[in-house]
């Protein structure tokens, strides 16, 4: 933490500039009250957020540049201005063009918090088809930040006030699932949301669920063998080592029947197995966290949303969320040093 002040200084990277990222983060800023628990960052353009302000009728939100890095005001909303060019903002439109700038927010976030600078980012959302380039050669955040932070692996965390749901496999297609499940990255994914939920959520004893790969959880090798031949063994051993670890459950009957209220993460095999039903429960108030990294990563659990972008019609509610859950990572784990 910068000692000048007790409170984190979170970055906050404008994500795609025709999208809605900017809309989000100048709504969930206003509420003056996020300016008590943190210092924020946004990594962008002066112009952009004015372009914004103006034109969803916000003059009274206001902001102060930064000047020198990690000079911040810590009762503002500081900005740093991460390009000169004048880039032309049509919101709703995919654009080369906004998503290089997107790039150049996420480089210079994460560059000044590898310096010292931040204690955590928020990141905006981006347009993976635009950003992907011989730059940027990932799916999305998740696969850089952990090559960048040289984390080797990571899990993609959805957080939501009663719900966590981690992926064993993340941004593939789904003919390729099956080959990815194997003891070795089960196992990983398991053990980084244990970790995690200790480290990061203060849980001392974690309960974990594990779901199956297949329909009804392969039905005893009828529709499949990863169940009985992966998954099983893995989730057995790890209860031989005293962890809290149930399944693999049937995805669909699992959350139907509100049996994820009875655990602290859940583990999905895949991409949609988790999300569909995580965004169903918690759209409104779900985040985004990259466990398993040095440094603390969350975002918005929505993309660029281009059919809202510049209508004043997006919600914030996500992006607040993941403002305040940076926080209270930041907070926890500054809490577990002090107490070593």
């Amino acid at each position: 933490m910068n000692p000048s002040s007790d409170k984190p200084r979170i970055g906050i990277t404008i994500g795609d500039l025709n999208g809605i990222g900017a809309e989000v983060i100048i709504k969930a800023l206003t509420d003056n009250r996020l300016l008590n628990l943190f210092t924020p960052v946004v990594y962008g353009s002066t112009k952009v957020l004015s372009f914004y302000r103006k034109q969803m009728g916000l003059e009274e939100f206001n902001y102060s540049q930064v000047k020198s890095k990690g000079q911040y005001f810590h009762k503002s909303i500081n900005v740093v201005n991460c390009w000169e060019d004048v880039i032309e903002i049509n919101p709703g439109q995919a654009s080369r063009q906004t998503a290089q700038a997107a790039l150049l927010s996420l480089k210079r976030a994460v560059e000044e918090l590898k310096e010292g600078h931040l204690d955590g980012i928020v990141t905006g959302p981006i347009d993976k088809n635009t950003m992907h380039s011989e730059a940027f050669p990932f799916q999305g955040h998740t696969e850089y930040l952990t090559q960048e932070f040289g984390a080797g692996e990571s899990l993609m965390l959805m957080v939501g006030e009663e719900l966590r749901v981690g992926l064993v496999t993340e941004h593939i297609p789904v003919k390729d699932i099956p080959t990815f499940i194997t003891k070795e990255r089960a196992e990983l994914k398991i053990r980084l949301m244990e970790l995690s939920l200790k480290q990061d959520f203060l849980i001392t004893k974690p309960k974990i669920a594990v779901l199956g790969l297949n329909p009804h959880a392969g039905d005893e090798g009828l529709l499949g063998k990863e169940e009985q031949e992966i998954i099983k063994p893995v989730i057995n051993d790890l209860k031989t080592k005293g962890k809290l670890i149930f399944g693999p459950f049937p995805a669909d009957g699992f959350f139907a029947t509100g049996q994820h209220r009875k655990y602290d993460g859940i583990v999905a095999m895949y991409h949609d197995q988790g999300l569909v039903a995580f965004k169903t429960l918690s759209f409104e108030s779900g985040i985004n966290y990259t466990a398993g990294l040095p440094y603390v990563r969350t975002s918005p659990d929505h993309g660029t949303a281009y059919n809202l972008a510049g209508k004043n019609l997006a919600s914030e509610g996500s992006m607040r969320q993941a403002m305040y859950v940076a926080c209270d990572i930041i907070k926890n784990r500054m809490q577990q040093t002090v107490e070593k």
